[in-house]
């Protein structure tokens, strides 16, 4: 289980542990908040492709689909 901040999810890095088309590096590029300043969820970016997902981020935490920093 990846160990998050909240705080310092925004520009962090992650690998995709099984890369689909190539796109294996993200790094977080937006944020999503509710009323009271908690995070609901993150939008990450395919460094290779550009392409943006938009994801809950308790998901990064899953240590068999993802893993922190660029490995």
């Amino acid at each position: 289980m990846n160990q998050i901040n909240p705080k310092k999810l925004l520009n962090s890095k992650w690998t995709a542990i099984t890369p689909k088309n190539k796109e294996k590096h993200f790094i977080v590029t937006d944020m999503e908040f509710d009323e009271e300043g908690l995070v609901l969820s993150c939008c990450i970016e395919a460094i290779m492709s550009k392409r943006t997902i938009r994801l809950n981020w308790h998901d990064l935490k899953d240590t068999r689909h993802w893993a922190q920093g660029w490995k």
